[in-house]
């Protein structure tokens, strides 16, 4: 990434211990299409010959579709220390240390397996359970990382996320981009140019009890719009607590409603409706996503590996209203609307332990 773009926690956190984890998403939205690519890779106790030991790839495709390969020998991933960049070879025919190549090498030398950075997204998967598959490759142009795009980039989960309080860490990578290239899925080619792009990623010793998410960058009407929400309950240091955040980038401005600037209330279903409000000094945001589909179950890491643990969909609809700070009367407030927006292409999550009940929290 651009060097005025790149995020604190862009590296890879591996310190050699035994028990870790490290999660990356990159998402692009193909807004002629109506549908949404998202490419999650994951890597687990890299210290190798432990009972998770080994790396995944999971693929969301068109109408929500899944799909997934394993790469157990953690010797095929690499990972860079100071940017954004990481990589795990499967099939190959090189006779070198796993590490970033020029795209044409690796598309003719790596048969399955991927690389990623902050400009590109390469990689090819097969499952011979279903002989289906997928490969891509597109190059990113970064808008938006995390926080005022005038300054430095900022820690999502605040300055205290570089020590090791919090469980897991969280970063957005790039609120926004633009994407060019393609992807073949299961023989049907999408071709792009300039497509919002999205990416963040995790790490740590353990996920959340429970967590939701609402992430959208593509808007009707709003080219320069893109917006991540979410909440979990975290482990922090020997007690658990439960933390939500709504930001936005919006015309060149950050908006950030976070826990130690911002009242954030909740009203999350175990499956179908995500409502968030948030309020502080830059103002007032409500959000409203839905769904009728299923969504579709995806992996996460638990204390037993990869498990089927959270249900997305990336054909949420999402309405979200911005207003400036309070000024007294309802009529004040009605006219102090700075931005309503509405997608049908938003990402939805909830994921962890089972709900049966809403899940609330107001503030």
């Amino acid at each position: 990434m651009f060097n005025s773009l790149q995020t604190p926690h862009s590296g890879y956190h591996w310190d050699g211990s035994r028990r870790f984890f490290e999660g990356w998403y990159y998402r692009v939205t193909l807004p002629q299409s109506g549908q949404t690519f998202a490419f999650m890779y994951s890597i687990e106790d890299p210290i190798g010959n432990q009972p998770n030991s080994g790396g995944a790839v999971q693929v969301l495709g068109p109408e929500d579709e899944y799909l997934w390969r394993t790469f157990p020998d953690v010797r095929g991933f690499w990972g860079a220390k100071e940017r954004l960049g990481l990589g795990h070879w499967g099939k190959h025919n090189l006779e070198i240390a796993p590490q970033e190549l020029e795209p044409s090498l690796f598309a003719a030398a790596v048969g399955e397996g991927y690389q990623a950075t902050a400009s590109l997204n390469q990689g090819a998967i097969h499952d011979p359970g279903s002989d289906r598959d997928c490969r891509w490759h597109y190059t990113i142009e970064p808008i938006y990382g995390w926080g005022n795009p005038r300054g430095i980039q900022q820690s999502t989960a605040g300055l205290l996320s570089s020590f090791a309080i919090f469980e897991p860490g969280w970063q957005i990578l790039m609120a926004s981009g633009l994407a060019t290239g393609w992807i073949d899925w299961n023989g049907q080619r999408y071709e792009f140019r300039d497509a919002p792009a999205y990416s963040e990623k995790n790490w740590g010793r353990s996920f959340p009890q429970k967590w939701f998410w609402i992430n959208c960058n593509q808007f009707e009407g709003e080219a320069d719009l893109a917006l991540t929400a979410g909440g979990g309950r975290r482990g922090v240091l020997w007690w658990m607590e439960s933390v939500a955040l709504i930001c936005l980038h919006y015309r060149g401005e950050f908006y950030e409603f976070v826990p130690w600037n911002a009242a954030v209330s909740w009203r999350i279903e175990p499956w179908g409706r995500w409502e968030m409000r948030a309020r502080n000094a830059q103002g007032e945001v409500e959000l409203v996503g839905t769904t009728d589909l299923p969504g579709t179950p995806l992996r996460a890491p638990t204390r037993e590996g990869l498990q089927f643990c959270c249900r997305d969909t990336m054909l949420g609809r999402l309405q979200l209203t911005l207003r400036a700070p309070r000024s007294g009367s309802l009529r004040d407030r009605a006219q102090n609307v700075i931005l309503r927006a509405e997608s049908n292409l938003c990402g939805l999550e909830v994921g962890g332990e089972p709900w049966e009940e809403v899940w609330e929290n107001y503030e």
